[in-house]
């Protein structure tokens, strides 16, 4: 397919894959269909509140697209068909064909990473599992999370917070919040103490049960619920089609987020393997997804424009932590990954952590040109 305006088809209306179609559609003047599995936008930044019970807000995509030009399809991909440039549906439907494909279908918890995880763990990286876990919290009276990720700490906090009553544990196979500074540890350390959330650092789980975790070394923990946080995998799709992929199945892009096999292909967000040109992967996170989709974005209208496209460069990070509702952790990093700047910790850091999430989920989603700002410094 090739036409004066070409057709853009972005899979997945995550932050990233929404923002990138709005900013499409705005940049190009050209045809531009978003296709996604469910109507609503998933906070996944709130997934932890909802694990909780907290109410958050509805957001159908209809409202978020309106007077976008994006056409919205909500169905399930089934198969990407990179010769003859076409998405296959589940739903029956014909197939979407089209002439630049932005990959933006994210990542979820890889419960195959230990037997019975599966069957017995839940996940709080999907709004559906979060969703129920409100009902099984219920009747239990010990809940173990796995994982010291980012993750893993805003689950156990949120859980030890809403319910005092109950015996909330958190297991890691190496250190609680490694890639914070030492400062930062302690805090989290401190803050896991007056939560009174039992801590088990540098344990290798082996098994998921229904009555808990069996530990390499052949120590059982009970546990009513098990909460799995470690470890992500993306969508096979991209394998299957032949795209070239990393041997954690993030499509391989240039510093244009170009796949380096498939040149009318572009990938952000979770699902892509973006690196800086020092060869440093960039995290699976928003922020740098967001980076990710303006720079795609960017480099698609030069092309488009005949201009040569500049690539991504980030030098600054963040992470910013929910502690629960009243305390957190904001700490930048520079591009060695090591510490920058003061750390922001207590209520001030939770109402910064709450800011970026509202504005990632509304104002940013409704105003995406806010994205190529940010984006225009990270290119280089």
């Amino acid at each position: 397919m090739t036409t004066t305006t070409p057709h853009i088809v972005v899979l997945g209306a995550g932050y990233t894959g929404l923002v990138a179609a709005k900013l499409l559609a705005r940049r190009t003047g050209g045809p531009v269909t978003l296709v996604n599995n469910r109507d609503r936008f998933v906070e996944r930044m709130r997934n932890h509140q909802l694990a909780t019970g907290q109410r958050l807000r509805e957001l159908p995509l209809r409202d978020l697209l309106r007077g976008s030009g994006v056409r919205l399809l909500v169905d399930q991909v089934t198969r990407i068909d990179p010769e003859q440039r076409q998405v296959e549906l589940a739903s029956g439907a014909d197939p979407v064909g089209y002439d630049r494909l932005v990959y933006a279908l994210g990542s979820r918890a890889d419960l195959d990473a230990v037997p019975g995880a599966a069957e017995h763990a839940t996940s709080v990286a999907d709004a559906e599992r979060a969703a129920r876990l409100p009902e099984r919290m219920r009747t239990a009276s010990t809940v173990a999370v796995v994982g010291g990720g980012l993750t893993g700490i805003e689950a156990a906090t949120e859980l030890a917070e809403t319910y005092p009553d109950r015996t909330v544990r958190l297991l890691t196979g190496g250190t609680l919040g490694p890639a914070l500074s030492e400062r930062g540890q302690d805090h989290l350390y401190r803050t896991f103490d007056r939560l009174d959330i039992r801590l088990h650092e540098h344990t290798q789980v082996a098994k998921v049960a229904a009555d808990g975790l069996l530990l390499e070394n052949g120590e059982h923990v009970g546990a009513d619920v098990v909460v799995w946080t470690t470890g992500f995998r993306v969508p096979q799709l991209a394998r299957e089609a032949g795209l070239e992929v990393g041997g954690n199945g993030r499509v391989l892009v240039d510093g244009t987020m170009r796949s380096v096999s498939h040149p009318d292909v572009y990938a952000v967000g979770d699902a892509a393997a973006a690196h800086n040109p020092d060869g440093r992967e960039l995290r699976m996170g928003c922020g740098p997804g967001g980076l990710a989709a303006a720079c795609a974005v960017r480099a698609i209208g030069d092309r488009l424009a005949g201009r040569t496209p500049r690539q991504l460069r980030v030098d600054f990070d963040g992470q910013c932590i929910s502690l629960g509702r009243k305390e957190g952790l904001v700490q930048y990093s520079g591009s060695d990954g090591g510490p920058v700047g003061p750390m922001l910790t207590g209520r001030a850091a939770a109402m910064v952590k709450e800011g970026i999430v509202r504005g990632a989920g509304g104002l940013g989603l409704r105003r995406p040109a806010l994205a190529l700002v940010a984006g225009r410094l990270a290119l280089t």
